[in-house]
């Protein structure tokens, strides 16, 4: 029944009845009784996942089960070298995955307890503190300025009471509540002013409510509720590797199968012999190194993204960003400092002021407008100042070091603009005591303050323009003030008219004063929630790369607009769309909607899922990103949701891939680049893998059609894809960006991960090292050589052709000699390493009997040596012929 129930729609008579409570709350046993009928007012929680079940995880691939496979049919044949190489690397890549993973999961574990409060709660007489998680529907609950609201309330009383409820409408201001309104039904969150919601900031003000709902029964507990039953959106890398490993599982099986039988048909072999080379087959196409290799990439970006100011919660998340092609970014908070600041003055005589600086620190100019600016002016501006500082409830001082403040965001900001002229809160009110007040209250719509000044009392009052004015004397011409406040709040700016007068003389300070008469306009006070430094050039950037932007917000459409203007997503009311609007349209409307539309105000949590699914539906790769508990369901759709760091909610961030530290959307752009240098780095490293991989199937596979014995061992095989190939690969991972990952245009979202470049490349390559190869082990058994020498040699230049060919494998399209290999000392250094690891194979008495190596000759040097380096020319005149060819295309 309890849950059914509308409690903004019903009277408060109404609400005591249907939670059997009073005014004074429950008694002890009572509460007792139903917090075990509720259970605790908790959101739900994961635990964080048990070490085993981390390492588990890393198995979780179609390419780990192929080496599995691989591992099993070695051990079922009796080649326990090849099995032991295989299980090796399987360990050592859920070791490092599994690692960086429980490292992410415990610094998500800090992240969490967002109702783990405390309450003041009435039980009977008696007010006392309680854990939060006591509280029980039925419960009478105290609010003051400061408190976080323990569970959802229905207002009783209140005085002057404003909450902050920007994590759970996205609404950039405080919001006015009224206790003895009674709502319809249908209104929405945002307008459900007697309502207090869970997890909600008291900036002002002190309350009395009644619980109406706890833990998953709150409006966070259902959002938490949606998010953790809501199915996730696969990480861009995911889902290209998915549908990669598949493809190479297939192509494994089928060439090893059509070589099989090509071999069955042609009777050369016996069937252990030819079992022996499918085995061997597989074990030279399968990338072994690969999964290694990614996970030390995605690693290695990860480290860096996070020097830059993005925690990545998934590995495989990190390259998420790169491949994005739409933002949907949340506006308070994230395109905004979320602290308002007074940008314009105008004075009720005509003259502007404009006001520099950012946010609630004091730090800027006012500056004025007009050429003929004078002490008379001068007086009047600091007459408005003086007005905005006594007419005022928040505090703004400057302590060890800092600047710090409290009370509402609208009277901090003028203190704030007061401090730019010189004009201290604490100062003049000591100077001129305030003797009565009026606070602010959503009906009244204005403030006033009476004061003690010069032996008389005066009245500094401040609210809507339009009912400041009607306070004012006959002398205005209030039609053409109120066409500019009406002209200021066009540009996105909160209005507030400012105006003085003198007390009537017959003023009680011990009552409530009437409704002040007969002020005289001060002038207009225009304040912005500003960009944060950097986000304009950051969303300039986004377009630049190919990477639109969308701006999803809970915030009035006046406002977002103006945003959107600043940052260049929109220009006039007809590319703003509201929620309402969107509240009757189905999914293939709203696939259409959004190719033209990229500004959503007054949106409702579902709504942004709903943009979210429908972008995806269209194609896009999203990203989401949002900081209240009302972005969590769109954050958990996402293919890659980012929460912010420092004011995000415990739900926001569990709901995500992707923390930005310092919540500014310009970090974004840096997650961007990173993203993307993994992705081509991951690129580089099965581009190296699947080439050399192929080329031995080419040598395999010539050798089967002419008959020749197995031109290299399984171990041989595992030897270079482990080790040699193994330490280059990883190496690879480390490379830096080229420098131009930000001019270029996203992958497209079903581009898969090894495309045509890398397909022809490919083909290139292995066909040269593979016929290279094979023609080189030919010519030597033709020429009275043993197997065992000639497969010594092999193996000698297959190493070597890697250890050149490292160096095409840095860019996909610039020329190696282009790249100093002092620019990526890690890759110089592996490549080094790689060779004298073989090097070493040849000579030491252990590795030889392993690997049937032997040392060569000085004239065998030279010739495999010269063999090797054919890759380097090749690929660069492919390289060449491909630029030339995507220069004509352009």
């Amino acid at each position: 029944m309890i849950r059914t129930v509308k409690w903004h729609a019903v009277d408060l008579d109404q609400v005591l009845q249907h939670l059997s409570t009073t005014q004074n709350g429950l008694s002890a046993d009572e509460a007792a009784e139903r917090l075990t009928q509720y259970g605790e007012n908790a959101l739900p929680e994961q635990p964080m996942p048990a070490w085993w079940q981390i390492l588990l995880r890393q198995f979780y691939s179609p390419l780990i089960y192929i080496l599995l496979i691989a591992a099993v049919i070695s051990a079922f044949t009796g080649d326990l070298r090849d099995a032991g190489f295989i299980v090796g690397v399987l360990i050592l890549n859920s070791v490092v995955g599994g690692y960086q993973e429980w490292k992410a999961e415990k610094s998500s574990q800090a992240l969490r307890k967002l109702l783990r409060i405390h309450a003041s709660v009435q039980r009977g007489e008696e007010v006392k503190e309680i854990p939060a998680e006591q509280v029980v529907p039925g419960d009478v609950v105290w609010l003051e300025s400061g408190n976080r609201v323990p569970a959802d309330l229905r207002l009783v009383w209140d005085r002057g009471l404003k909450i902050d409820e920007s994590l759970l409408t996205g609404e950039s201001l405080p919001v006015s509540k009224n206790p003895a309104h009674v709502f319809a039904a249908d209104a929405a969150q945002a307008d459900q002013a007697n309502m207090a919601f869970a997890g909600s900031i008291i900036t002002h003000g002190r309350a009395k409510g009644i619980v109406v709902a706890t833990g998953t029964s709150t409006a966070v507990g259902q959002l938490a509720l949606d998010v953790s039953q809501a199915t996730g959106g696969k990480p861009p890398l995911l889902e290209r590797m998915e549908r990669f490993t598949n493809a190479i599982a297939i192509a494994t099986l089928a060439t090893a199968a059509v070589i099989g039988v090509v071999g069955v048909m042609l009777g050369r072999y016996a069937p252990t012999e030819l079992f022996l080379f499918t085995v061997v087959l597989a074990v030279a196409a399968i990338p072994e190194g690969l999964p290694v290799a990614m996970t030390v990439a995605l690693a290695i970006a990860t480290t860096r993204m996070a020097r830059r100011g993005v925690i990545v919660r998934r590995l495989t998340a990190v390259e998420g960003l790169g491949s994005c092609t739409l933002i949907a970014t949340d506006k308070t908070g994230t395109l905004t400092v979320n602290e308002l600041t007074v940008r314009e003055a105008r004075l009720a005589t005509g003259e502007q002021f404009s006001v520099t600086g950012e946010g609630f620190i004091p730090r800027g100019k006012v500056v004025p407008q007009s050429p003929d600016y004078d002490a008379t002016t001068s007086a009047l501006l600091h007459g408005l100042v003086q007005s905005a500082v006594l007419c005022n409830e928040a505090d703004l001082y400057q302590r060890d070091g800092g600047w710090h403040w409290r009370g509402d965001a609208v009277d901090v900001a003028l203190l704030a603009f007061a401090h730019k002229l010189g004009v201290t809160g604490s100062a003049t009110l000591a100077k001129y005591p305030q003797v009565n007040e009026i606070p602010y209250e959503s009906e009244r719509q204005y403030a006033a303050s009476f004061n003690q000044i010069d032996g008389e009392v005066r009245i500094f009052a401040k609210g809507a323009p339009e009912r400041v004015l009607r306070m004012c004397g006959a002398e205005w011409d209030r039609t053409e003030l109120e066409e500019t406040a009406r002209e200021m709040a066009a540009r996105g700016l909160r209005v507030l008219a400012i105006a003085a007068g003198t007390a009537p003389a017959d003023l009680d300070p011990t009552s409530a004063p009437a409704e002040p008469r007969d002020l005289t306009l001060l002038g207009f006070v225009g304040m912005l929630d500003p960009l944060r430094p950097g986000v304009r050039e950051a969303v300039e950037t986004c377009h630049r790369c190919g990477v639109d932007v969308s701006m999803v917000t809970g915030d009035h459409s006046v406002t977002a607009l103006a945003i959107a203007r600043d940052l260049g997503l929109a220009q006039n009311e007809d590319q703003v769309m509201t929620g309402p609007e969107l509240a009757d349209r189905s999914p293939e409307e709203l696939v259409e909607i959004l190719r033209d539309i990229r500004v959503f105000a007054r949106v409702g949590p579902r709504q942004k899922l709903q943009i979210v699914q429908a972008a995806q539906q269209s194609g896009q790769f999203v990203a989401v990103t949002g900081d209240g508990v009302n972005d969590a369901p769109a954050l958990r759709a996402a293919n890659i949701g980012v929460a912010m760091g420092r004011s995000g909610t415990d739900v926001a961030r569990e709901a995500s891939e992707l923390v930005i530290s310092d919540d500014n959307f310009a970090t974004i752009v840096a997650g961007i680049e990173e993203g993307r240098v993994a992705y081509e780095n991951i690129r580089k490293v099965i581009y190296l893998l699947i080439s050399t991989g192929a080329a031995e199937l080419v040598v395999m596979g010539m050798a089967v059609l002419t008959g020749m014995p197995l031109p290299l061992l399984p171990v041989q095989v595992l030897w270079m894809n482990l080790i040699t190939n193994g330490i280059q690969d990883v190496a690879l991972a480390f490379e830096p960006s080229e420098g131009d990952v930000l001019d270029r245009k996203p992958r497209p979202p079903k581009e898969p991960i090894f495309d045509r470049l890398m397909i022809q490349r490919t083909i290139v390559a292995a066909g040269l090292m593979g016929v290279i190869g094979f023609g080189t082990f030919y010519w030597m058994i033709s020429n009275g050589h043993s197997e065992k020498e000639a497969r010594n040699i092999l193996l000698l230049m297959m190493v070597l052709f890697e250890n050149f060919h490292i160096g095409n494998c840095r860019s996909e399209t610039k020329s190696a000699f282009s790249l100093s290999p002092f620019r990526s000392p890690i890759l110089l250094a592996g490549a080094i390493g790689a060779f004298l690891v073989h090097l070493a194979a040849m000579y030491i008495p252990f590795m030889q009997r392993l690997l049937d190596t032997s040392p060569v000759s000085l004239t065998a040097w030279v010739a495999v040596t010269l063999l090797s380096l054919t890759i380097v020319p090749v690929i660069e005149i492919d390289k060449w012929f491909w630029r030339r060819r995507v220069t004509r295309q352009g």
